[in-house]
This record gives C-alpha cells, sequence and structure tokens, in this order.
C-alpha cells in the first residue's frame, strides 16, 4: 500500500476521509476531539505545503491520510508527566482512514518509524478506539499536554 505526500489534488478525498472520521469519533462518544470542521481547510494546505500531510493509497484510491511532523511540537513543550526521552522526534498528527481499508494506523506508523523512529502523539481522552491502537502498536503513555486551545490531551510516546 503506498504511502506519498498529499497534494491539492487530494483534498476531495481528504475531505470524505476526515468527515468519516469525525462522523466516527462521534459515535464512538466522542464528538469535541474535531467538531463538525476539523482539520480546518488552511491547516491542511499549510501541512501540504510543508510536506508534512501523507496519504495511503490501495488499489489508486485513497483510504487514510495522517500529518508526520519532525521536530519539535510546540504542544509538547509542557507536559504533566513526563516524556520517555528527551531525543529528537516526530509526531504524527490527524491520522484518519474512510473505514475501507485496514490497518490504517499500523501502516502510518511504520512508514513514520523509517523517518524517525521515536514518535510522539496525543489524543483526546474519549477516543478510545485511538487509545487502543496505541497501546496495541507498543505507545507507553506519558502524560497529559495542552492544544494550542488549551485542551488537555493523552499524550504518548514511542
Amino acid at each position: 500500500m503506498p504511502i506519498r505526500l498529499a497534494t491539492t489534488a487530494d483534498f476531495p478525498a481528504i475531505s470524505a476521509i476526515y468527515a468519516f472520521a469525525r462522523t466516527q469519533m462521534a459515535k464512538d462518544n466522542n464528538p469535541t476531539q474535531w467538531g463538525k470542521s476539523h482539520p480546518p481547510l488552511d491547516l491542511l494546505k499549510a501541512d501540504i505545503t510543508a510536506k508534512h500531510l501523507y496519504v495511503i493509497e490501495e488499489a489508486g484510491n485513497i483510504g487514510g491520510v495522517f500529518a508526520f511532523i519532525l521536530g519539535e511540537d510546540p504542544t509538547y513543550q509542557q507536559i504533566d508527566g513526563a516524556w520517555l526521552n528527551d531525543q529528537p522526534y516526530g509526531t504524527i498528527h490527524r491520522i484518519a482512514g474512510n473505514g475501507k481499508i485496514k490497518g490504517t494506523f499500523s501502516k502510518a506508523l511504520a512508514f513514520c518509524e523509517q523517518l524517525e523512529p521515536n514518535i510522539r502523539i496525543d489524543t483526546h481522552q474519549n477516543n478510545k478506539r485511538m487509545q487502543h491502537l496505541l497501546e496495541k502498536n507498543g505507545f507507553t503513555y506519558c502524560g497529559i499536554i495542552l492544544t494550542e486551545e488549551q485542551a488537555p490531551r493523552l499524550a504518548y510516546q514511542k
């Protein structure tokens, strides 16, 4: 399953994936993490320009999307807890799948680990599906961080 940098031509597929993910989050008792409009289009455009946004393809169709950002994440500088280490890291953000391909998270993680094996990620306390995936894929819970909007998130590292 190829993973490649996203382009603006991918916006229709990416938008559909995020809409599906928001619906699934709401069904899973997590309606506020992404609300009705996250991630915003301007953020996705910035991710594409910065070469941070990737898509996962299967049989020529986009089935998953995620951002992988190398370097310090400003929201991770303060943690109520402790990171596993202070080494350089990459952060996975905005990961979602269309529900049609299996293993979106595992595929994205394997790709990211090739670029940087020290990985951090965060999720909402109500996002039980993501918490399960993180634990299943070897992440360690490290504590609580605050988003730019000052919303608490569970922080993990692998």
